[in-house]
């Protein structure tokens, strides 16, 4: 089944140059930054030094959701108005859409009237396909950055998304269990992204995996290391599994077509100079980027007669596009689809981490028989610091430690 991606400019209305500066700039300052730049995590490429690291850190992981990365902006309105709180989606362009009819209550108001502001969460669209052919449009939470004009940022994974379910998601779906009415009136549903211990991969292989891909499409896993904090730009503790054969990269794609000569009737109709042949397929050059601004050829994109005559079909500019592009067998980049949510390429660190990634490829097996180790080393921190809490609680109670684990008199 095919996935429609949801369509950004149909959800949310873009906000001018101006506007999204002033949002850019309060962001920002919400975050302690100076930077103004897209404010979001972005993850690696998973290769096979990240199964040790697998072993070594707790993780938590989610399935890889084909949809739109974006970021939400709780904002404050004007309070004499009629919208004194306003929502924002940031994509990855750090453009901001504004998105009427969403209204996220306090915890513990039985009126619904109080609301959030300076809050950021972090999640993906994605349009839900039912197999009677309905669909919803929803918006998966998986992390939360400031809640209420308070940082969360350096608490654990964990921690920030408990805050998250129990102030946000609590009261939001309260509310609509109280009044279902309301829900036609959402431009969105609003969700926690189900996550899972990093040791439970069979089940997302077995069960998750093929039940989403039905709803929303998948391609892939997400891991992220449950004791780091949330790190703006390139996190090497968000490790993004493909498998092999579905590890992409964004290039930037320049056409060049073939030159033809002027023959007797293009002379006939007054064409003297060489000119370029638009109805042949064109060599379809891939760059990727080393600084901001420049580019670097990289390789060329192979595309058979009907892929280009698809290609065309979408009706949209070709040249000068972001396409992401995998290897087939025989090693050839191939059109996967259109970026028309990203202003550049990869750069060229990412694409070698990319390139790694499917030279040193882990398979679906690799993990799955992983993961009882895994399982093992986690349960064995977890019982280490077990340990560590009963031996500081001893401590705080003026009881002599005991590392050997002899029992005393006064314990038996």
């Amino acid at each position: 089944m095919s996935h429609a991606v949801p369509d950004l400019d149909s959800i949310g209305i873009k906000a001018d140059h101006d506007l999204a500066d002033q949002f850019r700039r309060e962001v920002a300052n919400l975050l302690s930054r100076n930077n103004l730049n897209f404010p979001g995590a972005q993850p690696v490429s998973f290769s096979s030094k990240h199964l040790t690291e697998l072993q070594r850190e707790d993780y938590y992981v989610c399935e890889k959701t084909d949809g739109i990365r974006c970021l939400m902006y709780f904002a404050r309105g004007d309070p004499n108005s009629e919208q004194p709180e306003i929502h924002y989606l940031i994509d990855r362009k750090n453009d901001y859409r504004y998105v009427p009819g969403l209204h996220f209550p306090l915890p513990n108001d039985d009126t619904f009237q109080g609301f959030h502001v300076d809050t950021l969460v972090d999640g993906e669209l994605v349009n839900d396909t039912y197999d009677d052919g309905s669909t919803q449009l929803k918006y998966l939470v998986f992390d939360c950055l400031v809640l209420d004009g308070q940082s969360l940022m350096h608490r654990t994974l964990d921690k920030r998304l408990a805050y998250f379910k129990e102030k946000v998601l609590k009261p939001y779906s309260a509310m609509y269990r109280k009044f279902p009415e309301e829900k036609q009136h959402r431009a969105f549903a609003v969700e926690d992204k189900s996550t899972q211990f990093s040791y439970g991969i069979e089940m997302m292989f077995r069960e998750i995996i093929p039940k989403v891909k039905r709803i929303h499409g998948n391609d892939g896993l997400i891991f992220t290391c449950r004791s780091t904090p949330y790190r703006i730009g390139t996190d090497e503790h968000i490790l993004k599994w493909k498998p092999p054969q579905e590890n992409t990269i964004d290039f930037r794609m320049r056409l060049e077509f073939p030159t033809l000569e002027p023959d007797t009737e293009d002379e006939a109709e007054g064409i003297h100079e060489p000119f370029l042949d638009y109805d042949a397929i064109p060599i379809c050059h891939l760059f990727v980027m080393l600084s901001a601004g420049e580019y670097r050829h990289f390789g060329e994109m192979h595309v058979e007669p009907q892929e280009w005559e698809n290609l065309k079909a979408m009706q949209v500019p070709l040249d000068d596009t972001i396409v992401e592009c995998a290897k087939d067998p025989e090693g050839r980049w191939r059109f996967h689809r259109l970026r028309d949510d990203k202003n550049d390429a990869n750069h060229i660190s990412t694409v070698e981490k990319v390139l790694e990634s499917i030279e040193d490829r882990v398979t679906e097996d690799d993990l799955i028989r992983l993961a009882p180790v895994i399982k093992t080393a986690w349960k064995k921190r977890q019982q280490g610091m077990a340990a560590g809490d009963e031996e500081k609680k001893r401590r705080a109670q003026g009881i002599p430690g005991n590392p050997n684990g002899v029992k005393r008199k006064y314990e038996e």
